[in-house]
């Protein structure tokens, strides 16, 4: 059997350490399920849902649990204004593959400006960091991910598309493809955009009060309301 390069195999409710289930965030749907069935995971995972469906608390805990700083970063990273997470990673077994690199970022799009500052204030030795406070955010967005994400490695990202245009997705898509190509990086990001959750090759999951969906880009609600809203916008105007 050919063993996968991929940093993560999957993931699943730590045996050591069991979430209690009448606690938030084991009380989400989403979290139980993998809590309760745990998720295997590919070259690309991308997950879809409504505000508070637990999107981003499932990223969060899968970029903590991997060993990544919760307000983005590297596994170096350090940088922490105020503690939200919810600590569901302390109850999650993350198989990783022999082998695999343990690289790996976490980019959320709420925390870029105190991350901006943090990493101005801690240079790396290596080389000089470009100047992001200096470019609009879609623009200083785009330039971490091209500086950071090289190599094989983990990239989690909550979210991108706060930060970015209809063309600034477009080149995340093309980013992460090309990344993906290596064969030796994986994605897993968390969405409102159909543009994004487009991303050739990923595996799919609607988040909600039902749990965890795997879905067809096609088939999302997300992708039904958007088509629906930009045939005939005054259906969902007039209601307002």
């Amino acid at each position: 059997m050919r063993l996968s390069s991929l940093p993560i195999r999957r993931i699943a409710e730590h045996e050591l350490s069991p979430a209690p289930r009448n606690q938030w965030p084991q009380t989400l749907p989403p979290v139980r399920q993998l809590l309760d069935q745990g998720l295997d995971f590919g070259a690309a995972t991308v997950f879809v849902g409504e505000n508070g469906s637990g999107k981003s608390t499932l990223i969060e805990a899968i970029a903590l649990g991997y060993g990544l700083s919760p307000e983005g970063g590297s596994t170096g990273a350090q940088h922490s204004t105020r503690a939200t997470e919810s600590g569901l990673e302390k109850h999650l077994q993350l198989v990783r593959n022999i082998g695999a690199s343990r690289r790996g970022y976490f980019l959320r799009a709420e925390t870029m400006h105190g991350f901006y500052t943090y990493l101005e204030e801690n240079p790396t030795l290596r080389r000089k960091d470009p100047e992001f406070h200096t470019m609009s955010h879609g623009e200083s967005f785009l330039e971490l991910i091209v500086d950071r994400f090289r190599e094989g490695g983990l990239w989690v990202l909550d979210e991108p598309e706060s930060a970015l245009s209809f063309s600034g997705c477009l080149a995340l898509v093309g980013i992460l493809k090309d990344l993906m190509a290596q064969g030796d990086s994986q994605v897993i990001m968390s969405t409102h955009s159909p543009l994004l959750a487009s991303l050739p090759g990923a595996d799919i999951y609607e988040v909600g009060p039902w749990g965890l969906r795997h879905s067809a880009w096609d088939e999302l609600d997300l992708v039904t309301n958007w088509r629906s809203f930009m045939n005939l916008p005054e259906r969902y105007l007039r209601h307002l």
